[in-house]
């Protein structure tokens, strides 16, 4: 029998991510993050511990938060088996880091990240353990220069790892964050990976800390060069229209959302992601030769963003 996996150093390495991310985030946004910590007893339906921390109305953030969750269940649920059956039902124990940032600028774009280890222990065989994650950018006004330095900042994260983990991933996002009832990209994308093991336990855990360390990195510097930029109500109006596509993406399609509610987690946190302000129009587009509908043109379409060059 191998050696258990270390999900202590799993936990620890994420309890620090997320505190890396918050005090960096409050020194940019000027206001403090609500901390809420809980605890799920024995006899609930999950067992564990998390810390969501939040802002809302915050200077720069409308609302953003990042959570961090570690519980132990009785039995996976389907979100986390359907590319595992021979796993159903088996004891396992989840944690990770998920943030979502919605700007009030629209010249700044929404980002999410996501970073987690998964273990299940069927009964009588080997722990199964497997690590997910990634991060993708859904702008509202585009720049070239910001999609592809974001690009840039996950392929070079991923580098270490083989040559083809950021080409797969990429793909993998794109076809990921895809909205299919309305055959459109939710943004621009970036970098995403589930059920990966394949390096085995120390490599997978290190890739995902590269991956989570990159955030910052990949993020920050476009916050910086558009978060002073002038809007008025025009540009707001496309913002709450376009934030409509992340709620239907979040409630109808996304697997962590589902996992979270299936497994009992905490509504609240998992709805974390939902944007303050949000718009729906019925049967809309906008006008040709506008900057938002540069969006669908220029931007709503799977590009090699890491490669792109000024003409």
């Amino acid at each position: 029998m191998s050696a258990a996996p270390d999900t202590a150093a799993v936990g620890e390495y994420l309890r620090g991510l997320q505190a890396r991310i918050i005090e960096t985030l409050q020194a940019e946004d000027g206001a403090p993050f609500l901390r809420d910590a809980w605890t799920r007893e024995p006899g609930d339906k999950l067992q564990g511990e998390g810390l969501s921390q939040l802002v809302e109305e915050g200077g720069l953030l409308e609302r953003g938060g990042c959570n961090f969750s570690h519980v132990k269940g009785r039995a996976l649920p389907p979100s986390a088996t359907q590319h595992r059956a021979e796993l159903a039902g088996a004891p396992f124990e989840a944690m990770g880091v998920s943030l979502v940032l919605h700007p009030r600028n629209p010249y700044v774009p929404t980002v999410h990240m996501n970073v987690r280890m998964l273990a299940a222990f069927p009964a009588g065989r080997e722990a199964v353990t497997w690590f997910g994650g990634g991060m993708d950018l859904t702008p509202y006004y585009g720049f070239e220069v910001d999609a592809q330095h974001f690009h840039v900042t996950c392929r070079d994260a991923l580098s270490p790892f083989g040559d083809d983990k950021y080409p797969r991933f990429k793909k993998w996002c794109d076809e990921y964050f895809y909205l299919k009832h309305r055959a459109e990209p939710r943004g621009i994308g970036g970098v995403f990976y589930d059920d990966f093991a394949e390096l085995g336990f120390e490599r997978s855990f290190a890739m995902m800390r590269a991956v989570g360390d990159a955030f910052l990195h990949a993020y920050l510097p476009i916050v910086q060069r558009r978060r002073d930029l002038p809007y008025g109500e025009r540009e707001r109006d496309f913002q709450a229209y376009r934030r409509g596509r992340y709620v239907e993406f979040n409630l109808v399609w996304d697997r962590g959302t589902l996992f979270g509610l299936q497994s009992g987690g905490r509504t609240e946190s998992i709805l974390m992601s939902m944007p303050p302000i949000v718009k729906w129009r019925y049967h809309w587009n906008p006008a040709l030769g506008t900057p938002e509908a540069r969006l669908y043109t220029d931007f709503l379409r799977p590009r090699d963003w890491a490669s792109w060059a000024p003409a």
